[in-house]
Parts: structure tokens; C-alpha cells; sequence
């Protein structure tokens, strides 16, 4: 897989070794639950998620250059993996990370190679990102990385949590990556 790099971060696959330093972020109640994903109970079940979940091609890990330990997730969901039915040259973008690490940029930063790395290498015509109601957060990395709101289906099944949810859809074309690039 491919290995991206920021002037803070590189983004690389996930390691059976970064099971410790996952469940450290993962098992914070303010962390999952808020993207749709129920805390981790243990190092084992993230070394579990690192061999299933974090396996799939195109997912991250957010890697601080200054330490060389993850402190969270970034990735592209294809075809029945997105939340969303998505064309042939679409992708969801996903994205987490720690409570420590919250508000200082990484995220966004990530984002943005990321969306290079979709648009320029994998060829793709355009990126959807979803937020659900509450997350401030998460639609703030979605509008400074210029998407655009889509629309907002309420009633969203949240099945790792049990429970429904409103989520709100953005959408970055790739004509609006490359005019916001000039």
C-alpha cells in the first residue's frame, strides 16, 4: 500500500503493532461513538480491528512524525463499504482521531493529501464525507478541505451502536479540489 506523507504526519498502513497505541485512542467514549463505532474494550479487540477493518486498501494510519506513533485513522470506503451509494469513480473519506490530538490540524492536514492522493493517483472524479448531527467537529475538517453540503437523511441506521441517527452528506468534486489548488 501506499505510504503519504505531510510536513506533520505520514499516513501508513496499519500495523498488528499499533494495537496498543489504537486502543489507547479507541477506547475513549468521546472518540467512537461520535463517528458511529462503539469504544474499543481492549488491546485485543484493536489488534482485531487492525487485522479486519483497518486491512481495507486505502486505509491509514495518521502517524505523528515528531514520535512515529499513530493517533488516528484516515481513509477512502468503495462501492459497499461507503455509507452511501457511490459511482465507479467515487469514494467516502472517513477520518478519526484521538481527544489529545483534537484542534490542532491533523486531521485537516491528512485530509488534504489524501484528497490529492484520490484525485491525482487513484484518478477519482469525486469525494463524499458525512458528519453526523453534533459532530461540529468532523463538518469543520469537511469545509476547511473544501466540501460542499450535500444533503441530510435522518433515520440512518448506526448499526455498530444500535441506534438511528441524522447524518449530513458533503461532496468535493473534482473540479472544485482543482480550482480550490489554483
Amino acid at each position: 500500500m501506499t505510504v503519504l506523507q505531510t510536513e506533520r504526519l505520514i499516513l501508513r498502513p496499519w500495523e498488528p503493532g499499533d494495537a496498543d497505541e489504537l486502543f489507547r485512542y479507541a477506547q475513549d467514549p468521546r472518540v467512537g461513538p461520535i463517528a458511529g463505532w462503539p469504544p474499543h474494550g481492549s488491546v485485543k479487540e484493536s489488534a482485531r480491528i487492525i487485522a479486519t477493518v483497518f486491512a481495507a486498501p486505502e486505509t491509514y494510519a495518521v502517524v505523528l512524525r515528531k514520535t512515529g506513533l499513530p493517533i488516528g485513522c484516515i481513509g477512502l470506503n468503495f462501492g459497499n463499504a461507503a455509507n452511501m451509494p457511490l459511482a465507479a469513480d467515487e469514494a467516502e473519506l472517513g477520518y478519526w482521531v484521538g481527544v489529545p490530538h483534537w484542534g490542532r490540524g491533523y486531521i485537516p492536514e491528512a485530509a488534504r493529501e489524501v484528497l490529492r492522493h484520490a484525485f491525482e493517483d487513484l484518478g477519482l472524479g469525486g469525494l463524499w464525507c458525512g458528519w453526523f448531527d453534533g459532530n461540529r467537529q468532523s463538518q469543520r475538517v469537511q469545509e476547511k478541505c473544501g466540501f460542499a453540503f450535500h444533503h441530510t437523511e435522518e433515520d440512518v441506521p448506526c448499526p455498530l451502536i444500535g441506534d438511528t441517527r441524522t447524518e449530513h452528506f458533503s461532496y468535493l468534486p473534482r473540479e472544485a479540489w482543482e480550482q480550490g489548488r489554483r
